[in-house]
């Protein structure tokens, strides 16, 4: 897969393996919580008393802002500020219903199947893409890397090399 963002020219680290199961992880539990967000909030959104709750409307763009970072997990080279927005957007969540909620969090979340896969999807995303953000280099070897890898793979034609 040349396009997915994950090298595969053999010229990635050791744990590329590792990293590559961090990402995966990341990227289904991100989307899981952006679907928990639908799904809890799509029904609400026609209701009449949801004009009073402002959460249907937050958690659609939510879901929706956590679907790109999940797509640019996924498609991008390996930048530790996309695995540090990753984590701190469900990182937020989860804060956010703490504090929605309060003292009553556990009740709250016992009651709620929807909230438990949620909160379950976080919890196992924010580990991920901090365990990501450890294992990648910092953006600016990344954007040299890149920056080399474009050069190189260039031919005094115009087009592009075959293993590029």
């Amino acid at each position: 897969m040349a396009g997915d963002g994950i090298r595969t020219d053999g010229s990635g680290s050791r744990s590329s393996g590792r990293k590559r199961a961090f990402r995966l992880v990341a990227v289904q539990a991100a989307t899981v919580s952006a679907a928990t967000h639908l799904l809890w909030a799509w029904p609400r959104l026609v209701e009449p008393a949801a004009s009073a709750d402002p959460r249907p409307y937050v958690f659609v763009l939510a879901a929706a802002f956590t679907a790109v970072v999940a797509a640019a997990t996924l498609r991008a080279d390996e930048y530790r500020r996309l695995y540090a927005l990753g984590a701190g957007t469900l990182a937020a969540y989860l804060v956010g219903y703490v504090a929605w909620h309060g003292g009553g969090t556990a009740a709250a979340l016992s009651a709620d199947p929807l909230a438990i896969v949620g909160k379950t999807a976080e919890v196992v995303g924010v580990a991920a893409f901090l365990a990501l953000y450890r294992l990648a280099p910092p953006t600016s070897v990344v954007v040299a890397r890149r920056a080399g890898d474009e050069s190189e793979g260039s031919k005094p034609d115009g087009g592009e090399s075959e293993d590029g």
